[in-house]
């Protein structure tokens, strides 16, 4: 059986959406535990391609193509399991701050944070303060995650946080902040949990978030 596992670990590191769809068939007819397909097979892939672009051997494309072939392959089993029998690492909602169109930064750490084994909550672009306080009521998430890439935007970053402190959320929901203007020296400015300067380091953050939250 280890075969397919490694057949759908390829399909994800090269990135092919097609191929991942059919290899994840093939084991389900095999009769492949569906949670094995998802974690040695589909998440398999994605850790090394975690690994190579941490290492700076892929790069933002490669890695995209890989999470959406990795989806792929989810698609086909996630009919097969329910919600409860998948490990979870926590529940993230991820957005772009409010007057902000850019997602592809938001895009890429909501698909690496799947890969990580989080359910991710894409709330989207251009997200006020309230809309996120909304979607992390509606979904229980235990984190936040923030992205912005103009600096006209960084501050309603600061107004989310504060919003949070208002609605008294805000000892009970991590908050982390990121995208090209970001530093963590305004992170730290604005009260946020912590800063991730690419997908690798949200990953870590919200990790350690989540084991701080379990202490």
């Amino acid at each position: 059986m280890s075969t397919i596992y490694e057949e759908l670990a390829q399909c994800v590191i090269e990135g092919d959406a097609d191929k991942s769809k059919e290899a994840a068939e093939k084991a389900v007819a095999e009769g492949a535990e569906p949670i094995s397909i998802i974690n040695d097979g589909l998440m398999a892939g994605m850790r090394v391609v975690g690994a190579r672009f941490k290492a700076a051997e892929m790069f933002v494309p490669e890695v995209l193509l890989a999470a959406r072939a990795m989806k792929s392959g989810i698609e086909v089993v996630k009919p097969l399991i329910s919600d409860t029998d998948i490990p979870s690492e926590g529940k993230v909602v991820m957005c772009t701050v409010a007057g902000d169109l850019h997602d592809i930064g938001k895009n890429l750490v909501a698909m690496m944070l799947e890969s990580a084994g989080f359910q991710v909550v894409d709330a989207g672009i251009d997200q006020s303060p309230a809309d996120i306080v909304k979607a992390v009521r509606d979904s229980g998430a235990e984190i936040v995650g923030m992205s912005a890439m103009l600096t006209t935007t960084m501050l309603a970053m600061k107004d989310t946080v504060e919003l949070f402190k208002e609605e008294g959320l805000r000892d009970s929901v991590g908050m982390i902040v990121g995208g090209a203007p970001v530093t963590k020296s305004f992170a730290d400015e604005i009260g946020a949990d912590g800063w991730g300067q690419d997908a690798g380091a949200a990953i870590e953050l919200c990790k350690e978030l989540i084991a701080g939250k379990g202490a």
